[in-house]
């Protein structure tokens, strides 16, 4: 996922802009970029990868000037992109994932279009999106237009001279907040930015939702769609714990999924504690329930270390896990210890870098607790797992069944035997005594929201 991030002021907008877009920098890895416009654009993007966003963009922020802009902490591609077109110059910046990227961008190389950006050796997704909005007769229309076309999810802000256009993804898998401060208005992905910098929240945009910003105030451009299908990992995992979502908090809910872990288990332990930073707050929910003490036998080392979930190399995300959780040998040895983690995506930082350095500290029994049930199906909507045989679920599945499958259902069932035989063999692949997930509907009730308001795809394969 991405995190974008946007201002119009009275006054000289950086100051807001740059702080604004580095509260987003838990959300990227790859790419960060910054544009301002006042007598004229001002435009600035840097490879962030093994770096932070501040002392990239430190220099920057001191030289540009301008009283409207918008940033981005990319996932994946470098933007945010400008564009030249009918309706004037423009900088764009989006947070989602196209799913037919490569089909839209061949019908337009046959329409006689090229691509200039280019990611990775592929279509930087911004500029299709730019691209297909240009199509339209307006902007609004565009906009509209592209989010007919494409599978998957995008949520935008457009910037041009007159002010910001924000659109939520139609779907609202990915958020978008507006806020006020005295005259100044500011739109984010994350409400987090919003805090520090005097912003209050005026609006969390509706589905397909659209406005206008400038320095006259916010302006409706388009209402929003009934159907919701935000993406319940914001709150599991991907999301800053002061961040709200539908005007649920996120650390509110980790707290409550670590007291259904709770609830459902009947192991006899010493401490509970967490995978630092997301699995942290689930593991304080877990201890408030259970009346174990919580303890931190793994601290990170939080320096320059990113996400290990995000960066889209398994060598890049291996070596940060190895680097950046550092054992306290005094609180593990001969201690029997429930570690609450967000997921389990992939499997092998938590066997290689969590459970064997707990071994080798002496720990007597590791009791692994998930505060969501297990990944079957890869995110079609953002950048995260891309493929069915990253998930430790599936590398299970098929090693109970001898092959890939193509009917997964019986492993969906919570009660069946199938699903009990899949989580033995993830917690023997993985080394745990005993490893338990949540169950859909407790984390569904723990995020608050109706289960037909939220995305689900990753945990049983359906989506509007």
């Amino acid at each position: 996922m991405s995190g974008i991030f946007g201002v119009v002021s009275k006054n000289d907008c950086l100051e807001d802009l740059f702080y604004g877009t580095d509260y987003h920098s838990h959300l990227g890895t790859q790419f960060a970029g910054l544009a301002v416009w006042q007598d004229e654009l001002t435009r600035r993007i840097h490879d962030i990868r093994g770096s932070q966003f501040k002392t990239k963009f430190y220099d920057d922020y001191k030289k540009m000037k301008g009283n409207k802009g918008i940033g981005v902490i990319s996932a994946k591609d470098e933007q945010p992109i400008y564009i030249n077109s009918k309706f004037g110059p423009f900088v764009i910046a989006t947070n989602g994932f196209i799913d037919n990227a490569d089909e839209l961008a061949a019908r337009l190389y046959k329409e006689g279009q090229s691509f200039s950006e280019v990611t990775g050796g592929g279509i930087n997704l911004t500029e299709l999106v730019a691209k297909l909005i240009i199509k339209g007769k307006s902007i609004i229309e565009g906009i509209e237009d592209m989010f007919l076309k494409i599978d998957g999810s995008c949520s935008l802000l457009l910037l041009n001279k007159e002010g910001i256009y924000a659109a939520r993804d139609r779907y609202g898998y990915t958020p978008l907040v507006t806020g006020q401060r005295d005259k100044d208005w500011a739109v984010t992905t994350e409400t987090t930015a919003f805090s520090n910098l005097g912003f209050k929240i005026k609006k969390y945009l509706e589905p397909g939702e659209m406005v206008f910003i400038d320095e006259q105030g916010m302006k409706a451009k388009r209402a929003g769609r009934s159907i919701n299908q935000i993406c319940s990992f914001l709150w599991i995992y991907t999301g800053f714990p002061a961040s709200s979502y539908e005007g649920i908090t996120v650390e509110i809910v980790r707290e409550r999924c670590g007291k259904f872990l709770a609830k459902n288990d009947h192991v006899k332990i010493d401490l509970a504690s967490g995978i630092p930073d997301s699995g942290t707050t689930h593991a304080i929910g877990y201890a408030m329930e259970s009346k174990v003490p919580f303890r931190r036998p793994l601290v990170k080392y939080t320096p320059g270390y990113d996400r290990s979930y995000t960066p889209p190399s398994q060598e890049t995300r291996d070596r940060i896990a190895r680097m950046k959780l550092i054992p306290v040998q005094d609180i593990i040895k001969g201690k029997r210890i429930v570690i609450c983690d967000d997921s389990i995506v992939r499997g092998t930082q938590l066997r290689n870098y969590t459970v064997q350095k707990l071994l080798e500290c002496g720990a007597k029994e590791i009791h692994l607790r998930i505060a969501c049930p297990p990944l079957i199906f890869p995110c079609k909507f953002n950048f995260s797992t891309r493929s069915i045989h990253e998930l430790a679920a599936r590398r299970a599945i098929k090693a109970l069944e001898g092959s890939d499958i193509k009917n997964v259902s019986p492993y969906l069932d919570e009660s069946s035997l199938k699903y009990k035989k899949m989580v033995d063999w993830i917690s023997k692949d993985i080394g745990a005594t005993t490893l338990k997930y949540q169950k859909l509907n407790d984390m569904v009730e723990a995020i608050g929201l109706p289960k037909e308001k939220l995305c689900l795809y990753c945990w049983t394969g359906k989506h509007p």
